[in-house]
Order: C-alpha cells, then sequence, then structure tokens
C-alpha cells in the first residue's frame, strides 16, 4: 500500500525537474519531461511551427447586438441578400394565407411607395428611424441594452418645446439652443440608467423600462394648460407655446430644387443632421479610442480592466452617449413640421429603433437601408386595405424581415468560424502556414 508521502522527495532533495545544487539554473524555468521541450530535445527535431491563432469565439446573443457577422466580402454581400429573398418567399405564403394574391398585393405596394408624396413621407419617416436606430446602436456595440430609447426622446423633445417656446433667440441661436437642449436631457435621463447599473447593479433593461414609465407619467403630468402646455382654440389637443419663427428649421425643398430635385411635400431641413450622426457614430466606433474601449470593454469588461480601461466607466458614457443622440429623434419633426409639443407627437419610435438597428447591424449604411425599408413598409401598409388584406400584416412582415436576417447572419457566422478553425486544426496538423502561403502563391501570381 502506498503512504501519504508517496511522490514526496526523499531526503529533502529537489524535485523531479528542478536543477540540483551547483547546477545552472534554467532561464525558461524547469521543464516538463512529457512537454514540447523535452520531447524536440531529446528526439533531436526542430519545434513545430506556430499556426495563426484561433478566431474569437463570442456568445451568439453578444454577436447579435454588436452586428458580428461575416468577415468575408462574398459574405457579406451574400448573407443580406440570402436573407431579404428568404424573407420575401414567407411574407408572400403569409399574404396567401390571407386570401389575397400577394403578387399584386406587392406591386400594389411598389406602386404606391414610389409615388412622390409618398417619397417625401418614407424619408421623412427614415430621418427619425435612424436617429432612434443610432442611439439603440451606441449601446448595442458594448452589448448594452437601452430599451428606455423611447422615453428618452419623447421627455428630450417635450422639455426642448418649452424651451424653444419660452426663449426667443435670433437664427441660428435658436435652433441650437432647441437641440442641445434636448440632448441634455436625453443624456442625462440615459445616464440614470447608467449609474445605477454601475453603482447598484440594476439591469439596464429593467431601470430603462421603468424610467419610459416615468418619463410617460412626468410628460402627462407637465403637458397641461395649468402648467407648461396650453389648449389649442377650437380642438381638445393640449400642446406647448409654439416655438418663434426664427427658432424653426426650414425644408430642404429649395436645396433640392437647386440640383434639380422637385418634390411636392417638405422634406425635413434636419436630414443632414442625421447624416452627420451616423459619420460620426461611424467614426468614433472603429476610429477612436473611446470607441475601442467601448467595443472591448462590452465583449470582456475584465480584458478592458487588465488593459487599464474601466468597464464601469464606459458603461455610464455609453449610456449617456445613446441618451444623447436619442434626444436628436423628436428634432426634425418639432422643428420641421409641428413647431410643438402635443398629444399627437410621434411616439413608438424608440422600439422601432431596436428592430432596425438589429437589422442593420449596427451599421451606419445598413440602419440607413433598414430605415428606408421600415418606412416604405409603414408607408405602403395602408394601400392594402385597397387589395383586401389588413394592413396589420405589415407588422409581420417587418418582424419577418428582421428574424429572418438575424438568423441568417448569426448561421452565416458560425459558418465562417468553422471554416477558420479547420483551418486552424489543419495546420496546427501540418505544421504549414496556410494563409501565408495562400497570400504568397497569390502574390507571386499577380
Amino acid at each position: 500500500m502506498s503512504g501519504p508521502n508517496d511522490g514526496a522527495p526523499k531526503d529533502g532533495g529537489p524535485n523531479e525537474g528542478e536543477p540540483k545544487d551547483g547546477e545552472p539554473q534554467d532561464p525558461a524555468g524547469p521543464r516538463d519531461p512529457d512537454g514540447p521541450r523535452a520531447a524536440a530535445d531529446g528526439a533531436g527535431r526542430e519545434p513545430a511551427k506556430t499556426a495563426a491563432p484561433e478566431p474569437e469565439i463570442v456568445p451568439a446573443w453578444k454577436a447579435i447586438l454588436r452586428g458580428l457577422g461575416p468577415t468575408g466580402l462574398a459574405l457579406k454581400i451574400g448573407a443580406p441578400l440570402l436573407a431579404l429573398a428568404i424573407s420575401l418567399v414567407i411574407t408572400m405564403i403569409l399574404l396567401r394565407s390571407t386570401g389575397a394574391d400577394p403578387f399584386s398585393s406587392i406591386q400594389a405596394m411598389v406602386d404606391y411607395g414610389t409615388t412622390e408624396n409618398s417619397i417625401v413621407d418614407i424619408v421623412n419617416r427614415a430621418t427619425r428611424y435612424y436617429l432612434s436606430a443610432v442611439a439603440v446602436a451606441i449601446g448595442f456595440r458594448m452589448a448594452l441594452l437601452n430599451i428606455g430609447v423611447d422615453g428618452q426622446y419623447r421627455l428630450a423633445a417635450f422639455m426642448a418645446a418649452v424651451v424653444g417656446g419660452a426663449v426667443t433667440l435670433p437664427a441660428p441661436f435658436g435652433q441650437m439652443l432647441v437641440i442641445v437642449a434636448a440632448m441634455a436631457v436625453g443624456g442625462l435621463w440615459a445616464a440614470i440608467a447608467g449609474v445605477l447599473k454601475v453603482t447598484r447593479g440594476v439591469s439596464e433593461v429593467l431601470s430603462t423600462i421603468m424610467l419610459n414609465a416615468i418619463a410617460t407619467g412626468l410628460i402627462a403630468y407637465l403637458l397641461n394648460d395649468q402648467r407648461l402646455a396650453e389648449v389649442r382654440p377650437g380642438s381638445n389637443n393640449v400642446a406647448t407655446p409654439e416655438i418663434p419663427e426664427d427658432g424653426r428649421v426650414g425644408p430642404l425643398n429649395g436645396m433640392l430644387s437647386a440640383i434639380g430635385i422637385d418634390l411636392p411635400g417638405q422634406v425635413y431641413g434636419l436630414l443632414p443632421l442625421a447624416v452627420v450622426v451616423g459619420i460620426v457614430f461611424w467614426v468614433v466606433i472603429n476610429r477612436t479610442r473611446f470607441g475601442f474601449d467601448l467595443r472591448i470593454s462590452g465583449l470582456s469588461p475584465s480584458a478592458a480592466q487588465a488593459s487599464g480601461v474601466s468597464a464601469r466607466r464606459m458603461i455610464v458614457y455609453t449610456m449617456v452617449a445613446s441618451g444623447v443622440v436619442a434626444g436628436l429623434i423628436g428634432m426634425p419633426e418639432l422643428l420641421g413640421a409641428s413647431h410643438e409639443y402635443s398629444l399627437n407627437f410621434p411616439a413608438g419610435l424608440g422600439f422601432t429603433g431596436i428592430t432596425i438597428a438589429l437589422l442593420g447591424r449596427n451599421h451606419p449604411v445598413g440602419i440607413a437601408l433598414a430605415a428606408l425599408l421600415f418606412a416604405f413598409l409603414d408607408q405602403t401598409s395602408d394601400v392594402l386595405q385597397s387589395v383586401d388584406v389588413p394592413k396589420e400584416i405589415v407588422g409581420v412582415m417587418q418582424g419577418v424581415v428582421v428574424l429572418t436576417v438575424v438568423i441568417v447572419y448569426e448561421l452565416v457566422r458560425r459558418w465562417e468560424i468553422s471554416l477558420q478553425q479547420r483551418a486552424v486544426a489543419t495546420e496546427l496538423a501540418t505544421g504549414r502556414d496556410l494563409a501565408r502561403e495562400s497570400s504568397e502563391s497569390t502574390g507571386s501570381r499577380s
């Protein structure tokens, strides 16, 4: 029977593999008799060449939120086309299940959606959708679920309307005052959820949902003729005081007419602001230290902490940035059309932004295309009634498109990762750097 001290060094001698007295210390550390050093030294063989590192494995939910997808150009183009084709087939099956002709229904939507009046409405809708999706995407890039964009933009628009109606400044200071006020209110309201998360461990999903309800109640309390609003003559509508002319933003029709584009409706004058927001979003996320810190903190807080980045501080910064952009969502409508916050002010844009951000993979170009698609479907929903199709089917179509794109992108991403893992395994087995050989053969042919 073996005793409890079996395997321990006898007579106080060194353990196996440790240098004896008088022997030089191996700078590489103690040798493992079964390890690769002993195998290489004992057999006289050279150590195998180092293969390429194994591709990073990201959980599916983080990959979806952060907009990860295939890296190859062919797959980047093919995946969305395949997803849209699948969603179109499913949509046609749904339309057929309602008893309608799918081809005539889609044709009616296309005919109505391409009229000049519809184009103006689609562009205006897409402008609001785009800003909402970018606000959501900022949180998604750090795997933060900012469900409170809807409350943030509505409260920001309300307070900005109050400021704009109470303070009269010459242009462009009047417009700047309203926009800055909206950004400040949105950022501060979103900061509450960030602070609660890092100090008390409250999930941003729960806190932002609760903040949406609080924002709704606060607006309902203040939007009263006894407080910050007034009743419009001849109606039951209650609204804030109108923003004066110097504080409004005119439509883009004059600029569009100068380049030969004449449209019957008024295009939001803050459409360029949405474009600038998208450009700034892409540059900050992909070309700045803040964007790198944001992405690495969402991927691995421990790795961010090891590299000197405070993940807790980045959570607050990200929520504030998301809220600042959320404050801009209502500005095109407030400064370009309604000039007041009333009971008829657009609501629900924050939740639409979540689906559009997922559909656009958190990329500014993808978000723009998804916003146009959703605006087109919303605009053409009414025409379906003319072909005996309930317009609620459009909501089902939008959900089908989002789910199909998300699922196809994730499946293609996993398939591409499996291909990379097979290549790494082949390199480890053969000791050949397949990627280097491929690049060298390509260079020799060119």
